[in-house]
């Protein structure tokens, strides 16, 4: 909404589409209130985001009874918060996903387009709504087929249907190929070329051991944040499972392999208190196992994996104990030698999703931004290892978690 006329920033919220035989169809467009949590204040000036679920309501009512529509389809930004089948949260419910809310609390809805949480969920229905989700990087189409009957009193829903389309085994298209070649083949060659060599080992075999320890690919990445912020304090994350890590012979498909967002960064003034936060907040991120071990907590895998979520650090010493209770875990928090100082001031390098409180770090929203850095981090990356050329793979031993 835009937050100075109270009316929706972008115009009408919905089209309708009118058919040969009269029906009448209402799409309407909604996106999740979490917004503000990851995106940068000037992004967004002017806009305010309101709860999903209050919005449907108004806007569905007007499409069934002010603009005659005979079916409601919801597009939504935004996935479940809980099980579809028993209705028991599959995360914290903090509105970021209110889909499962929208079937049960919105009358009239008869499709929920839903996205977000990169799931692939179909031929299922909440409280009478077809839903819908078609996973991620295009790998999937979403279809929803209604089944109508036109009468006296005008159409009436028979049956409802959803399915995915995927690219599994489907032939491209040959005339498609053909146009995108020149380009495809520029692509390749671009991330190809070789930019510089790592001395030592800077792979990734096992990713839930780089999380456990100081590893030479999340020291490389935190010191080429330190390096273009010119602060000596940073964190940053190993985001998904895929990441290879650096080969010895470094390319630019090399760097988007394993920084896979395009971040910029953003130098936030801190408390010493924030940080500890912020590392009690990554540390929610293993669990114990019965057999002692350590595992991945739920919360950072379902209903989509969340490794992002969880920050390494770089320019503080740090122990995390998991088998202390969550919130209770960081034994040991140092700078320079000496202990943090809960009420002291640092400045932290860090990717804009996380300088604006995503992912939960709640800790950071509203902190004095010291430092701007609006160049994606893989063009950080590649430029540094342009400039040094060769990258020793080494650590030095900072922090680590202990079970």
């Amino acid at each position: 909404m835009d937050s100075k006329t109270d009316e929706p920033h972008f115009g009408t919220p919905y089209i309708i589409k009118t058919f040969a035989n009269g029906l009448r169809v209402g799409l309407l467009g909604l996106t999740t209130p979490y917004i503000p949590n990851w995106e940068k204040p000037d992004h967004i000036r002017g806009l305010r985001f309101d709860d999903a679920v209050i919005c449907a309501k108004h806007w569905v009512k007007h499409l069934k009874e002010e603009a005659g529509v005979d079916l409601v389809v919801v597009s939504y930004h935004g996935g479940f918060e809980r099980d579809l089948d028993t209705g028991e949260p599959v995360e914290a419910l903090t509105g970021e996903n209110q889909g499962y809310e929208l079937c049960m609390e919105v009358d009239g809805i008869d499709v929920l387009l839903t996205g977000h949480q990169h799931q692939k969920i179909a031929g299922k229905t909440v409280n009478g709504v077809a839903v819908i989700q078609p996973g991620s990087f295009g790998a999937c189409l979403g279809k929803v087929t209604v089944t109508l009957e036109k009468t006296p009193e005008g159409f009436r829903v028979q049956s409802k249907t959803s399915e995915l389309l995927c690219v599994n085994d489907v032939e491209a298209d040959a005339d498609v190929v053909r146009l995108i070649a020149p380009y495809e083949e520029q692509t390749q060659r671009w991330l190809d070329q070789p930019i510089g060599r790592i001395e030592g080992d800077m792979r990734i075999d096992d990713p839930l051991a780089v999380r456990l320890k100081d590893h030479p690919l999340i020291e490389f990445i935190n010191r080429v944040q330190m390096e273009a912020a010119g602060v000596d304090i940073s964190n940053t994350a190993l985001f998904d499972n895929q990441s290879p890590g650096f080969p010895p012979d470094v390319t630019m498909r090399s760097v988007v392999a394993n920084y896979v967002y395009p971040n910029t960064l953003v130098v936030l003034r801190v408390t010493g208190r924030d940080i500890k936060a912020a590392l009690e907040r990554s540390a929610t991120y293993f669990e114990i196992d019965e057999d002692g071990g350590v595992r991945v907590s739920d919360e950072f895998t379902a209903p989509k994996p969340q490794h992002y979520n969880y920050d390494m650090w770089e320019g503080i010493e740090y122990v995390l104990d998991i088998r202390r209770p969550k919130g209770d875990r960081v034994t040991k928090l140092n700078y320079k030698g000496k202990p943090v100082d809960p009420d002291g001031e640092y400045d932290v390098v860090m990717n804009n999703y996380r300088a604006a409180g995503g992912g939960n770090y709640h800790m950071y929203k509203g902190k004095p931004v010291v430092k701007d850095i609006p160049i994606d981090m893989s063009e950080l990356i590649a430029n540094y290892i342009l400039k040094h050329k060769v990258i020793k793979a080494e650590t030095d031993g900072n922090w680590q978690v202990v079970y």
